[in-house]
């Protein structure tokens, strides 16, 4: 390919004032230089500030139950419950996301899915309030799991916006300001509580009506669409066939899972088995968003890890490192030991945050090494490398939609273990379990000398 003609693919990604982008290849280094870098990375900002307050408003009920006190009615079991709800419906609506980034256009997609955001939250802001029934409040929190499904389009639109070896970075950072929403949302909700007081659950959501307005018109206005992605729309099929899919999925299960599970638990956690020390949802909101926080700000940390050392390598570790977490924290919870606990699940939540960025580094590198392996065999790399993209920016929908499953199953354990045992006691053996077995996964599948291993994981 000539100079000459990869400047003009350069001037070709200019946007069109139908914000369709017909010509991309970020692979092309000229290409990358001249125009690229610039263009992605301004749909990155403004991917992120969608996919922030969809976090916000996915989590947001993460947040509410802190402010249903006795007057309300709902026990901690019904709470748990309450914060299960809008996971599962999340998890559920991020395979359809993520296919219509391919079905609508990643630009267009986003608009949508964030003015959509103003149900949820102009249904809280108005119905939360004693006396409504808890049926009312479940309907609520399911609509909320609608920001759940922005984060897997938000993921599949960046994957093709970036080169191979800017991916981990990439999606690290578009990742770690969406998970950072979680920790926002608790910060609002502290906010409402120290200066409205806790009759007021309404103010929580109402602070975000005039956000998710902003996030719909930056993605208007800024944003594109990439036309190469409107052909990925079998991909989701296709990619079901393959075994890595369900490995990754495991994985980030494990990792992501744990983080939006323990970010929609852990204030109640703190107020059912420390009910001494956080009688007022005051005390528990002003711990509650620091683990998020941590877990939101290393995530870009998690990709970069992986550019460097290799994703396969950094996820082995850091279920190493989750595993000896979540027996910190049970030696925490049998000792009472309230410094101990802490520590503990903000280590939990820091290395979750790193596993979310190493995992989604794999994903496309599975596919780039059998795109090589292809090329090795004759096939065409122009070819190869846009099949290795149709493809792992299905895997990292179904990967996100399996994860989030995560924030359900978290919830369901701890609601298990406390209505069992009085403690979580049961929930930490299980989630160390978990990551045993995802640590031998990865070592064996991705780490193991054997035939047939993906090369550079």
């Amino acid at each position: 390919m000539t100079v000459t003609t990869r400047a003009a693919r350069g001037n070709r990604a200019r946007p069109a004032k139908s914000r369709w982008i017909e010509d991309w290849h970020p692979e092309d280094p000229v290409f990358w230089t001249a125009r690229g870098a610039r263009i992605a990375r301004r749909n990155l900002i403004y991917s992120i500030f969608s996919e922030h307050i969809g976090f916000s408003v996915w989590t947001l009920w993460s947040v509410l139950v802190l402010f249903l006190g006795p007057s309300y009615g709902i026990d901690p079991a019904g709470k748990f419950t309450l914060t299960a709800v809008p996971a599962l419906v999340g998890a559920a609506l991020r395979i359809p996301y993520t296919l219509a980034v391919a079905r609508f256009g990643g630009r267009n997609w986003t608009i949508f899915s964030a003015a959509l955001l103003l149900v949820p939250a102009v249904l809280a802001a108005f119905l939360v309030r004693p006396g409504v029934s808890f049926t009312t409040l479940l309907v609520l929190a399911a609509v909320a799991g609608v920001g759940g499904g922005n984060f897997a389009s938000s993921m599949a639109n960046i994957n093709a916006f970036y080169p191979q070896r800017l991916k981990g970075r990439a999606l690290g950072v578009n990742a770690g300001g969406g998970n950072l929403g979680v920790a926002v949302a608790q910060l609002v909700g502290l906010l409402v509580l120290a200066t409205a007081g806790g009759d007021r659950p309404g103010l929580v959501a109402g602070v975000y009506i005039p956000l998710i307005v902003l996030a719909a018109l930056g993605a208007a206005l800024r944003m594109d669409n990439l036309a190469q992605a409107r052909n990925d729309r079998r991909a989701m099929r296709d990619v079901c066939k393959d075994a890595h899919t369900w490995i990754m999925s495991v994985l980030y299960l494990g990792t992501f899972g744990s983080f939006i599970g323990f970010g929609f638990a852990f204030g109640q956690v703190l107020q059912v088995q420390f009910a001494d020390g956080f009688d007022t949802p005051v005390k528990a909101s002003c711990l509650t968003f620091l683990g998020p926080a941590l877990g939101s700000l290393v995530r870009p940390a998690g990709g970069w890890l992986a550019d460097r050392a290799g994703g396969a390598a950094v996820t082995l570790w850091t279920f190493v490192a989750m595993a000896a977490s979540a027996g910190l924290v049970l030696a925490a919870s049998l000792r009472g030991s309230l410094p101990l606990f802490l520590t503990g699940f903000v280590l939990l939540f820091a290395f979750s945050g790193i596993g979310n960025g190493s995992t989604y580094k794999m994903i496309p590198a599975i596919f780039r090494a059998r795109a090589r392996r292809g090329v090795a065999g004759g096939l065409d790399p122009v070819a190869a490398e846009q099949e290795a993209r149709r493809l792992s920016g299905a895997l990292i929908g179904i990967a996100g939609a399996v994860g989030a499953s995560g924030g359900v199953l978290v919830n369901i354990a701890f609601r298990q273990s406390f209505l069992t045992y009085g403690t979580g006691d049961g929930a930490y053996l299980a989630f160390i379990a978990f990551y045993t077995v995802c640590c031998a996964l990865t070592w064996l599948v991705y780490l193991r000398a054997r035939p047939g291993r993906p090369d550079g994981v």
